[in-house]
């Protein structure tokens, strides 16, 4: 039987939790996550654990910060004075936002805490600084 190799193409079906056993993803009730292996699709960690598996074989992998969304960055926390936010947004801490940078690239950022006369934007990916757990099934291997 075929055993998946970097630069195939595979599908995936995935349930994704936090180690406090909270999920975080899933593909339950859709279609399985599609992507080329060693192509940077999918995080390091997540293409790994596929490299070895075979069409009906299911693994639980746990997935460590860095082959995940790294640790989470001090630098991506950025002070937002509140006299320049829109109008009509009431800042509350968890809220999720969109922000442009100066090259006009749209990324997104969370309100990390709410102060007196500004927020604490964090920019940093929601799954940054946690080890992740994925139950994996692969379903196929595409030519």
């Amino acid at each position: 039987m075929q055993q998946v190799k970097s630069g195939d193409v595979v599908n995936v079906h995935y349930h994704g939790r936090l180690t406090s056993g909270e999920t975080f993803d899933s593909s339950e009730g859709r279609a399985p996550l599609q992507f080329v292996v060693g192509s940077g699709q999918v995080i390091k960690g997540f293409d790994d654990a596929v490299l070895s598996m075979k069409v009906g074989d299911k693994l639980t992998v746990t997935i460590p910060v860095d082959l995940a969304y790294g640790p989470k960055n001090d630098q991506m926390l950025l002070e937002y004075p509140l006299n320049e936010f829109p109008s009509d947004i009431q800042a509350e801490e968890g809220m999720e936002l969109h922000m442009n940078d100066a090259d006009g690239n749209v990324f997104p950022v969370r309100i990390a805490k709410v102060l007196e006369e500004s927020v604490i934007l964090d920019a940093n990916h929601t799954l940054a600084g946690e080890d992740l757990i994925f139950d994996l099934e692969l379903i196929s291997i595409e030519a």
